[in-house]
């Protein structure tokens, strides 16, 4: 084996070393964009009601104040946006004024 091919193989293995952990992030990425183009939940669908998810979280029953989608923990959409994408409803957005019961805290 010459100098050359060892070279090559590490070259390699080390952009593996520091690819490898960055394809999570990568995946997220290309899930968040993606979800963008996805048509808004409607509060009338099973999966909306089974958590009491309303667009206006001003009206929602149990909600503390100033909860929102927006605050939410598991909603991905960008700051300021009127609506996103949340982790409960895949292939869904919600709006960003929205609430259901399974708000949790951004920490």
């Amino acid at each position: 084996m010459s100098h050359v091919d060892r070279l090559s193989r590490r070259r390699l293995l080390q952009k593996l070393a520091l690819g490898i952990p960055l394809l999570p992030l990568a995946a997220s990425q290309l899930n968040t964009a993606l979800a963008a183009d996805a048509p808004l939940l409607s509060p009338d669908a099973k999966e909306a009601q089974a958590v009491k998810y309303v667009e206006d979280a001003s009206k929602a029953k149990g909600a503390v104040p100033g909860s929102t989608c927006a605050n939410c923990a598991v909603y991905q959409g960008h700051s300021g946006a009127p609506a996103g994408p949340c982790q409960i409803f895949p292939g869904k957005q919600v709006k960003a004024a929205g609430w259901c019961s399974s708000w949790a805290p951004q920490i």
